[in-house]
C-alpha cells in the first residue's frame, strides 16, 4: 500500500492528512494541536515533507502513524 502526504501547514488552522494513494481514502487526519505537538516534540521535520527520496517519506509516514496510534491509545485529558 502506498500513502500519499496532504500538508498545509502554512495556513492559519494547518492540517496534515495521509491518504491511500491508490483509493484516495483518509487513512490519518492530524490538526493544529496535534502539528503543535509534534512541532514541539521535533518530531515534524518540514524539510522530510519536501524530500522527493522514497526512504525518507517512508519513514515519515511511518512515524506520523504511530504518532497518531499513541495519541489515540492516551487516556483522554492527557496532553503530553
Amino acid at each position: 500500500m502506498t500513502y500519499l502526504i496532504d500538508a498545509w501547514l502554512d495556513r492559519p488552522h494547518p492540517y496534515l492528512r495521509i491518504l491511500n494513494r491508490e483509493t484516495g481514502e483518509v487513512c490519518v487526519v492530524l490538526e493544529e494541536e496535534a502539528i503543535d505537538e509534534l512541532r514541539d516534540q521535533g518530531d515534524l521535520d518540514l524539510s522530510g515533507l519536501n524530500s522527493s527520496e522514497p526512504i525518507v517519506l517512508k519513514e515519515l509516514v511511518r512515524s506520523l502513524f504511530l504518532f497518531c496510534y499513541a495519541r489515540a491509545l492516551r487516556p483522554h485529558g492527557e496532553l503530553h
